[in-house]
């Protein structure tokens, strides 16, 4: 008799979590549609990651899984299309990279004030981005306003020699006001 009510406990709190999960409407990657995965950013506040494998008959699938990257101060987030053309970049890409900032016209897009001064979520994605490979973005955006190509490669070449992580705080907001980030959510929150 008290195994089944303790079974009986164990389904009630279990439809419980269901239903509270249902009501607060968690987001979570794994239920999103691909169209919507790339720098999304789940109720947990781990980012989104569109992955992709090949099936057995050759074909592609795409699935929207939870990355191990935790956004700061974001949560429920889906980013706004205005964004990713801001910023230079396409809804459907697989995976999470820093390669794009080696070429100048991305980075160009992503320090535009368009892009640099109202889309936080991938600002704040490709400053740490940017730290993973010793890069101080607000820097690389400075030389990048700057218009001289020669001044974007000194920056990429000096820092990544030289910075340290311990050499600043990851994902803190600039200090000047020409390169601070709004920190007031532009992307388009889940309900």
């Amino acid at each position: 008799m008290a195994s089944s009510m303790i079974i009986k406990i164990a389904v009630f709190a279990f439809t419980s979590l269901v239903c509270l999960q249902t009501v607060l409407g968690a987001l979570t990657c794994e239920e999103l549609p691909t169209e919507v995965c790339a720098f999304s950013v789940a109720s947990s506040g781990a980012r989104c990651v569109l992955e992709k494998s090949v099936l057995s008959d050759g074909s592609d699938e795409y699935q929207c899984m939870t990355s191990e990257i935790i956004a700061e101060k974001i949560s429920e987030w889906i980013e706004t299309e205005e964004c990713l053309n801001d910023c230079g970049l396409e809804r459907i890409v697989v995976g999470l990279s820093s390669d794009g900032l080696m070429e100048y016209r991305f980075t160009s897009k992503l320090c535009s004030p368009k892009c640099y001064n109202n889309c936080h979520n991938i600002i704040n994605l490709y400053f740490n981005l940017a730290a993973g490979e010793g890069v101080y973005l607000p820097r690389l955006c400075q030389a990048h306003r700057s218009g001289s190509r020669r001044m974007v490669q000194e920056v990429l070449d000096r820092e990544q020699s030289s910075i340290t992580a311990e050499s600043f705080v990851f994902a803190s907001a600039p200090s000047s006001s020409q390169d601070s980030t709004t920190l007031s959510p532009v992307g388009s929150p889940v309900p």
